[in-house]
């Protein structure tokens, strides 16, 4: 098996922060909890030969793209150009938390981590863990620690035993607290327009837009 380490992701200690962050820089690939659900994570860095590993371990399709997590709601305007009044609206009610905001990527992002429209899925988690990670790292790619196909991960423990053998270190933090996988909202059209319901129901999306 993989190394396994127990972590808090409301107050995860110094050696365990520590030992995330280290693999992450040395270009690894990490399982970390999140609030929604387990992630296989790297350091979205270009060239960064963990970008390819995910997919390879998670047996995802090389033509998808991952999304980034970033560290604080503050984050958005460096990563994102044009971002709409309403969706400014959504970070403020919903960030940190299980929601995922497609937008036109700024030139401050690696191109190998954009869609070929030049957008990128972006996401704030409500996750001291995982806000720190991305402090000291940058932004993270991630997607849920699954075998493509298969149900997402909600605890360390049902993590499957091959992904934990294939990543380079795996955060386990108990159950995930939503244990539900975001809601993903397109911001890049005129309106919001809900690609994906999770965590967040449409109809409360689209009241925070005042759409």
């Amino acid at each position: 098996m993989g190394r396994v380490l127990r972590v808090s992701q409301d107050v995860p200690s110094p050696e365990a922060l520590d030992a995330a962050a280290k693999a992450l820089e040395a270009g690894g690939v990490i399982v970390s909890p999140t609030d929604s659900v387990y992630g296989l994570v790297c350091a979205a860095t270009p060239g960064n030969p963990a970008h390819q590993r995910i997919f390879a371990i998670k047996n995802r399709p090389a033509a998808q793209t991952l999304p980034l997590f970033v560290a604080d709601p503050e984050d958005l305007p460096r990563y994102a150009s044009a971002v709409p009044a309403w969706a400014l609206a959504l970070v403020r009610t919903y960030w940190p938390g299980a929601l995922t905001l497609v937008v036109t990527a700024s030139d401050a992002l690696p191109a190998e981590y954009l869609a070929p429209t030049g957008t990128v899925a972006l996401r704030c988690p409500n996750s001291a863990l995982v806000r720190e990670l991305a402090r000291r790292v940058g932004p993270l790619a991630q997607t849920s620690a699954n075998t493509h196909g298969e149900p997402s991960a909600t605890s360390g423990s049902s993590v499957e035993p091959q992904i934990v053998e294939a990543v380079d270190l795996a955060l386990d933090g108990g159950p995930a607290p939503i244990a539900i996988a975001s809601t993903i909202v397109d911001c890049t059209l005129a309106a919001p327009r809900v690609l994906r319901e999770g965590a967040i129901a449409e109809r409360d999306v689209l009241r925070a837009a005042g759409a």
